[in-house]
């Protein structure tokens, strides 16, 4: 981690747009500094080329030795000017520079046309812009070198860029303070939601964020949270009463394995009060594996690894393989199976899980004598699985629950009835994972139905 990631982000920010800002300052404060520089300079020229034409038409007018140069005729201390020939011998000058040539004879002898020239002069502050005009006449050839010191130019920039640096660093510093307190007060609500959701913990999940005013997108941020806040706090909720329910759900059970084996080693035994016990202690130990099997499909449900290996399957000899099961145990409810030899496909283990889930749920809800269906049929493209008993049903307000884990169902659900425990959770996990879904009714003559829909 580097110092820059170490600070604040408001320091970070305010240090950006300070960098930022004082590239733009100092580009700004160059181009004004240059363009100025060149505006004085084109002043200045501009002076030198009306200075030459009245100097011109001079010498044209008389003998240039007569021409009377001195800077009562151009105004300024700092002008100046000479008329050499075209030998490069000073005919004229003005008093100031009279022991200087402002241009060296090897300068002023090619001249053929006006131009201009910076040299350094004794006596000149600073540097001379001189300005040599080539002037033809009946007594010859002549050139006309206008002068002035740039020295009022180099002041004029020196107080410009000494304004710039001044007014640029106030600019930087005042700009740089107004972002700092504005993004002080926009982080401020970032802060507070961050006290806010460090005083959120497992004790007092119900605690939220206060959005701030406004739609922007921290007010977005902050809905965002509490609904993923809601979110995880209703997983949290349902993780801990499928804990509580699966808890009360084993310890029943295990409290009867428990009496059963008590019971047989409380003394002599007969051999048939001995077999009643494990028989008893074995159905037990069924219950207990199938919750726990049913617990650990619903996990990997939740982490999104439950697996489905989709292959063509004869549904008649799933539903024939759970009739077999279902006849080797002993009970009082009738079961009829019955397929028109649909194929489908569909993972054949998840489908039988849900199957056998499906009548178990049916028989332990069915009185003795009773009677539970089985068929599966096709639907508009889909494998349809329906189980229906005889029953009390379902009651209107278990409907909608009736594939929670360890929901209640049935009339008398508020009277004792059992739980439908994790049967029918884990039949509705293996249908979505098949993309299908599932649903429970009550059958207009009485009883429950219970239909499963998986999509080809």
């Amino acid at each position: 981690m580097t110092v820059w990631t170490r600070l604040p982000i408001r320091h970070r920010l305010t240090l950006a747009f300070a960098a930022g800002l004082v590239l733009v300052v100092a580009g700004l404060s160059a181009f004004v500094y240059v363009r100025t520089g060149a505006d004085l300079l084109a002043t200045a020229d501009a002076g030198l080329r009306s200075r030459a034409e009245l100097l011109v038409a001079n010498v044209e007018d008389r003998e240039p030795a007569l021409v009377d140069i001195q800077p009562r005729l151009i105004e300024g201390d700092e002008v100046f000017a000479q008329i050499a020939d075209s030998a490069g011998r000073v005919v004229q000058s003005t008093s100031s520079i009279s022991r200087d040539v402002l241009l060296p004879a090897p300068v002023i002898a090619p001249v053929s046309k006006a131009g201009f020239y910076d040299r350094t002069i004794v006596g000149i502050d600073n540097v001379a812009r001189i300005l040599a005009v080539p002037v033809t006449t009946s007594r010859g050839r002549f050139v006309v070198l206008v002068g002035v010191s740039l020295q009022d130019r180099h002041d004029e920039l020196a107080q410009l860029g000494r304004s710039l640096a001044v007014g640029g660093l106030a600019a930087t510093v005042f700009i740089c303070g107004g972002a700092w307190l504005v993004l002080a007060g926009a982080l401020r609500p970032v802060d507070r939601m961050r006290r806010e959701a460090a005083a959120i913990s497992a004790s007092d999940p119900g605690r939220r964020l206060s959005p701030p005013p406004g739609k922007d997108e921290l007010s977005s941020l902050a809905v965002t949270l509490n609904q993923m806040l809601d979110r995880v706090e209703e997983s949290v909720t349902a993780e801990r009463r499928l804990v509580d329910r699966a808890s009360h759900e084993l310890r029943t059970p295990l409290a009867i394995q428990r009496m059963d084996l008590d019971l047989a080693l409380t003394g002599p035994q007969t051999v048939a009060e001995l077999r009643a016990a494990l028989h008893s202690a074995s159905g037990e130990n069924a219950h207990l594996a199938r919750l726990t099997e049913d617990l650990l499909v619903l996990s990997r449900a939740r982490s999104g690894a439950l697996p489905v290996r989709r292959v063509d399957t004869q549904l008649r000899d799933l539903l024939a393989e759970a009739e077999r099961r279902r006849s080797l145990q002993a009970g009082t409810v009738r079961l009829s199976f019955r397929s028109s030899g649909e194929r489908a496909f569909l993972d054949p283990a998840w489908f039988r899980q849900a199957l056998d889930n499906l009548v178990d749920n049916a028989v332990r809800h069915t009185p003795d004598g009773g009677r539970v269906d089985v068929f599966t049929a096709r639907r508009d493209g889909a494998t349809v699985l329906v189980v229906e008993d005889t029953g009390p049903g379902f009651s209107e307000t278990s409907l909608a629950s009736a594939f929670e884990p360890f929901a209640r169902a049935g009339e008398g659900a508020s009277g004792g009835q059992p739980s439908t425990g994790l049967g029918l959770a884990v039949v509705r996990t293996i249908a979505e994972a098949h993309g299908g879904r599932v649903w429970a009714e009550n059958r207009p003559g009485g009883g429950a139905r219970v239909t499963m829909s998986i999509p080809d």
